[in-house]
């Protein structure tokens, strides 16, 4: 199925612009730091789970690690571009099934899923395995994911079979969040900064939400007003500067990256 393994650095693909294949390099770093970064704050799941997105100036590749690497050894060049199809067009690897049949439909049918990330960091998937796995209106950053959220409530095994992903395009619509049943969570947004933010805060108010819960103590639930008016805030978007908030934050995270593992970048 492979098509050839080009050379991988700052020019990737033959036939870009400079501006295509600068493009491409800088989603590499970025996707590469979201694995890295994954790591630093607990929400990997061993060599398993998925981080992709797609490669910019094309329609039906995306980027995806090779199976077997820790997402600590995750560089820039390592990246495979993988086809819709299950092609392999650039790189060297094995494709991981589950990945490819999760990932590949949700690329294809959603069209904010730029980029996904499936992980089953254990606070989220902690919730997933409730009865009720929603996010609760006890708390700003909950409010925040309960308008980004959308639930898949049963389990239908291993995703060994790309109709699988497309069910979950399906139930994704156009949220951002996907909490899944038994399972763990899917991030899918326009960027990977914006992906990995929802990440990071999607498990922040699971964590938060689970020890309020432990307590067994009553919730203190807000006020319809308040939440419907709160979810309307969040929905207008946070920009501070001309950027958005999860821009600022990826790049502070990126700068951590730059001081304690710069070979990411590699």
């Amino acid at each position: 199925m492979r098509k050839g393994q080009a050379n991988l650095g700052p020019s990737i693909s033959s036939g870009n612009t400079p501006e295509i294949e600068a493009t491409q390099w800088q989603t590499r770093i970025d996707l590469a730091a979201a694995h890295r970064l994954a790591v630093m704050h607990g929400l990997n799941e061993g060599i398993f789970n998925h981080f992709t997105t797609r490669v910019p100036g094309h329609s039906d590749l995306y980027y995806q690690m090779p199976f077997g690497l820790h997402w600590s050894e995750v560089t820039a060049s390592c990246f495979m571009e993988v086809g819709y199809d299950g092609t392999l067009h650039v790189g060297d690897g094995v494709i991981e099934p589950s990945c490819y049949c999760i990932h590949a439909p949700i690329h294809k049918l959603v069209p904010h899923a730029d980029t996904v990330l499936h992980s089953h960091m254990p606070f989220t998937s902690a919730l997933a395995r409730l009865d009720d796995q929603s996010f609760l209106p006890i708390g700003g950053t909950e409010l925040r994911m309960m308008t980004r959220t959308a639930y898949d409530n049963g389990y239908h095994s291993t995703a060994f079979s790309a109709d699988e992903g497309v069910r979950l395009a399906n139930l994704i619509g156009d949220k951002e969040i996907l909490v899944m049943a038994n399972h763990g969570v899917s991030i899918v947004a326009a960027s990977v900064a914006k992906a990995y933010d929802l990440l990071y805060y999607a498990e922040r108010a699971a964590q938060v939400q689970l020890y309020a819960i432990w307590t067994g103590r009553p919730l203190k639930v807000m006020p319809e007003q308040v939440i419907q008016r709160s979810s309307a805030e969040y929905g207008k978007g946070d920009i501070y500067g001309g950027r958005k908030s999860y821009d600022w934050h990826f790049d502070a995270l990126k700068r951590i990256l730059d001081k304690r593992e710069p070979d990411y970048k590699t």
